[in-house]
């Protein structure tokens, strides 16, 4: 392993959870990161705290010309782009009788346009430069369906089969889908389902913690090119799923 000193990563959903682990588990590795999120406050009292090189702009990833933005700030600030982590997400699980349209939307604009919108503002530069690592972050839900879970398996399972198609297309650029079981964080905090609400507390009994998840994402990125690790599966030990 090569190791992730001095690589330009940008990481979404930075501001918490999974995202923030990332961003520190990286930052002590000595990689050169972007952040993003739509929470700026967060991210600068991050940025301030993990020091010169990790610098922040407010994103809204279901936004494609303000994500082409942040790539381009991306760009000015590091001088190049060697890796982008897709790590934002929504989860505002419930049953389909609910029929929480507003909430299927959302799971589709964020989980999958944003995942999109991603790759379309990297893209180009990894193809012109001839290297590149997108690292998209799923779920146990890429490989399984749960009740009150459908749609947001769905966005889950789509994000597996844009990865896998990234990868079958091209040859010099690295794609790796990291699938996450239950863990700790702030996700599913937008549950407007009370009961759905109540049982998500009970899976997180037994949970990962997100720097769990942000070693995976950086077991990923250090290996050396010619070398594409295509997807982490990474769960509780005691958990079922």
């Amino acid at each position: 392993m090569i190791g992730v000193k001095d690589k330009a990563v940008l990481i979404t959903g930075a501001s918490s959870g999974i995202g923030e682990a990332t961003v520190r588990e990286l930052a002590k590795a000595g990689a050169r990161l972007f952040i993003g999120a739509r929470r700026g406050e967060r991210l600068k009292a991050l940025a301030g705290e993990l020091g010169s090189n990790v610098a922040w702009r407010e994103l809204d990833v279901t936004d494609a010309a303000d994500f082409s933005a942040f790539v381009d700030a991306a760009e000015e600030k590091l001088g190049r782009i060697d890796a982008l982590v897709n790590n934002a997400g929504v989860m505002p699980l419930s049953p389909l009788a609910a029929l929480k349209r507003d909430e299927w939307k959302k799971m589709i604009d964020v989980n999958i346009h944003g995942v999109l919108n991603g790759i379309a503002a990297v893209l180009p530069r990894f193809v012109a430069q001839r290297s590149g690592h997108i690292v998209n972050v799923a779920s146990i839900g890429a490989h399984m369906v749960v009740p009150t879970g459908a749609v947001y398996c769905a966005t889950k399972y789509a994000v597996w089969a844009i990865t896998e198609g990234l990868r079958q297309e091209h040859d010099d650029i690295r794609a790796t889908i990291i699938s996450p079981g239950v863990v700790e964080t702030e996700l599913g905090n937008d549950i407007s389902d009370a009961q759905t609400a109540a049982a998500l507390q009970g899976w997180r009994k037994k949970s990962l913690t997100p720097d769990a998840i942000g070693r995976a994402i950086r077991y990923a990125l250090e290996q050396p090119e010619g070398v594409d690790v295509n997807e982490v599966i990474v769960r509780p030990t005691a958990a079922g799923m």
